[in-house]
């Protein structure tokens, strides 16, 4: 098996802006966030905290503003990293919209987005019966699904990727049945990126290999809950390089 350590070493994370703070359920604050990045030598942290469709952690809609404020107050204070406020959407809605208005997306510089439980979003019973039928199979370990709920989970993500202005699509293939194939090729026609996680192994390395075969460009996020976590990129790292994913198509790492 090869040894991908030394060939690691050779790069750095330059931004890491999937991170979460307590204004959903993180558990450090934006500041906190901040300070982590600038020992890990970032040159930019983004704050993207749950969209506020979700019924148990997402942001409180009137949080934004105060999120948006308080990076106000702090990109002063440190003047050598830029601070960034995103948010994590949900993808539920058959429609493709996500679980933001058009005045909360003008607030932030960036839009990320996934498919979660606990979001019920246009059609509560059929959402509701999406994330059971999902959850049971992620559970029993089943995750191929039949080929209707595969087909219905990757329709949903890719309406939203056409009708949304989405930067990163957040660990795909997490938490239930997707085909990533087609779900590549939306993101490429749309320009956005799709995420290696570092908290969630998505997507896992079987499919990064298929992956590696597109023209999608990736971003290793580090899906930080906590400050610590701020910056961590490593086994996404490795995971792209056991899938054959060429570093250089991974947007925030650079070649030391």
């Amino acid at each position: 098996m090869a040894n991908y350590d030394s060939d690691m070493k050779r790069y750095r994370m330059i931004y890491d802006i999937h991170t979460h703070t307590t204004f959903s359920h993180g558990k450090g604050s934006i500041e906190d966030n901040v300070k982590v990045a600038m020992t890990k030598g970032l040159s930019t942290i983004g704050i993207a905290d749950h969209g506020p469709g979700h019924l148990t952690y997402g942001v409180k809609r009137k949080d934004i503003p105060v999120m948006r404020a308080e990076i106000q107050r702090l990109q002063p204070l440190y003047p050598d990293i830029k601070i960034l406020l995103g948010v994590e959407a949900n993808i539920i809605n058959p429609s493709g919209t996500l679980d933001i208005t058009e005045e909360e997306e003008n607030m932030l510089d960036y839009v990320l987005a996934g498919y979660h439980y606990g979001i019920l979003g246009e059609k509560p019973l059929s959402a509701a019966l999406i994330h059971l039928v999902n959850w049971v199979s992620n559970k029993s370990g089943k995750g191929g699904g039949d080929s209707l709920r595969k087909r219905n989970n990757t329709e949903l993500i890719i309406k939203a990727l056409h009708e949304n202005r989405i930067k990163v699509l957040t660990h795909p293939g997490d938490k239930g049945p997707f085909d990533l194939m087609p779900i590549a090729k939306a993101c490429e026609e749309t320009g956005t990126m799709m995420e290696i996680s570092t908290w969630h192994e998505a997507p896992l390395t079987e499919e990064l290999k298929k992956l590696a075969k597109t023209r999608v460009r990736f971003i290793i996020s580090s899906d930080a809950h906590s400050p610590q976590r701020v910056g961590t990129f490593v086994p996404g790292l490795k995971r792209a390089m056991e899938a054959g994913v060429d570093p250089a198509r991974i947007d925030n790492l650079e070649e030391i």
